[in-house]
């Protein structure tokens, strides 16, 4: 483990320290504290048994708890020019949730909340229990927990903000593709959870739910997963539910123009805006029984690249850019006119681009027996108008990938900016 993460972790006791005895048990001692010597027993290979029994030594004795070993020391933080959870390496859980400000409860309302939810969300993504807590991550650390805020556009009504509504939440042209449930779909508040341990992710997602008391009600919620840290031998690209490398062009945060594809910037509209960012949310089902029907070829022709490596049909490795013009002996260009690469290219969009961050998704087995799964699909973009829109809107017109995929709910949120020590997500806008 780093430095880095070594005195954020010592950090994060000495503040539970300070707290301890003060706000119940639920704060008296942190989830790492808890964890203490289980982490290197456990990396040791200690039978479950006995890691249990090294648990309670640790709490009752207030040893120095044992730096973790394992993927639950790394954490993310809540503080920052950006909210987290937008250019957070993808996460191995994740849910998406949207919620409706209950009648009655207005700006003062909604900013008691986005307090509330802020500080408890600064808490679990250090690792931290807060008050009240129901103990279901007490043995784990942060475990790259992200809490990340939005505002759909019904949210400026209800709140009588409606004069700082930003433009860009104008709702989403209707697409042909579309088969959308309104009732997953939109909403007044968005909050989307990543982490990579289940019950870290599952105790954010009841913990939030909770504190949003008689101030919201639950619209929606999709659960999510990505490979778990470690599964491969390097640090690879995601595969969906098809086995497809996904993610491949995605902007990179090294990329000269990325702040400005990515973010709003400082003197954009509106102010409270600034350093923040739009999610579309889009529920898109795969039909994997026709899908698996194809051959090896007709699937990659379909996307445009191998399903081995994720590399174009053109040739060359992953990040190898695609040659748009090359062609076979035949005459026709080696990755097809209407595949999915091509159309959703950059390139071919005037230079439109988002930065994907999805999750996939399984939800049983309809009662013909086909799976109900796919992608949580969640792309990140300064203007939705220039970025997802176009793209889109192109890929509608002719993605050779459409009848193997069916859109069934959408969102579109507005991501404020991240926040200061002692301010809270959305302070800009609710506070002003």
């Amino acid at each position: 483990m780093t430095d880095k993460v070594k005195d954020q972790n010592q950090g994060q006791d000495r503040d539970t320290d300070k707290d301890a005895g003060s706000s119940g048990a639920g704060r008296a001692i942190s989830r790492r504290r808890l964890l203490g010597t289980a982490g290197a027993a456990g990396a040791a290979g200690l039978a479950v048994g006995v890691t249990g029994g090294v648990i309670g030594t640790a709490a009752a004795t207030g040893e120095d708890a044992t730096a973790l070993a394992t993927v639950g020391s790394t954490a993310a933080a809540f503080h920052g020019r950006h909210q987290a959870g937008i250019t957070t390496p993808l996460q191995a859980r994740g849910h998406l949730v949207a919620f409706d400000l209950a009648p009655g409860t207005g700006r003062k309302g909604a900013a008691a909340l986005l307090r509330r939810w802020s500080k408890i969300a600064e808490e679990l993504m250090a690792g931290r229990a807060p008050a009240y807590d129901t103990g279901v991550a007490l043995d784990a650390g942060p475990s790259s927990l992200t809490v990340t805020f939005g505002f759909g556009r019904t949210f400026f009504d209800r709140t009588g903000l409606a004069a700082q509504r930003p433009a860009a939440l104008d709702p989403l042209p209707d697409f042909s593709s579309d088969a959308l449930d309104a009732r997953r779909s939109n909403g007044d508040l968005w909050v989307q959870i990543g982490a990579d341990d289940a019950l870290v992710a599952f105790h954010a997602l009841r913990t939030l739910q909770k504190a949003a008391g008689d101030a919201a009600r639950l619209r929606w919620q999709m659960n999510g997963f990505n490979r778990s840290p470690g599964a491969t031998s390097r640090p690879m690209t995601a595969r969906n539910l098809m086995g497809q490398v996904d993610g491949t062009n995605n902007p990179k945060p090294e990329d000269e123009d990325f702040e400005q594809r990515i973010f709003v910037p400082v003197r954009g509209e509106p102010a409270w805006m600034a350093g923040g960012s739009y999610a579309v949310v889009r529920r898109i089902r795969m039909l994997l029984d026709d899908w698996e029907k194809l051959s090896l070829e007709r699937q990659e022709k379909v996307i445009g690249r191998r399903k081995s490596d994720g590399a174009p049909l053109s040739g060359g490795t992953e990040t190898t850019p695609m040659d748009l013009e090359k062609s076979e002996p035949s005459g026709n260009v080696v990755i097809p006119a209407n595949a999915h690469a091509r159309i959703a290219a950059p390139e071919t969009n005037g230079g439109a681009a988002m930065l994907r961050r999805p999750f996939s998704f399984h939800d049983g087995f309809g009662p013909d027996g086909a799976p109900d799964a796919g992608l949580l699909f969640v792309c990140w973009q300064a203007d939705p108008l220039t970025g997802f829109v176009p793209v889109q809107r192109k890929l509608d017109r002719g993605d050779a990938l459409s009848p193997f995929i069916r859109h069934e709910a959408s969102g579109l949120f507005a991501v404020p900016g991240g926040c200061e020590p002692g301010e809270y997500v959305g302070q800009r806008l609710l506070d002003a």
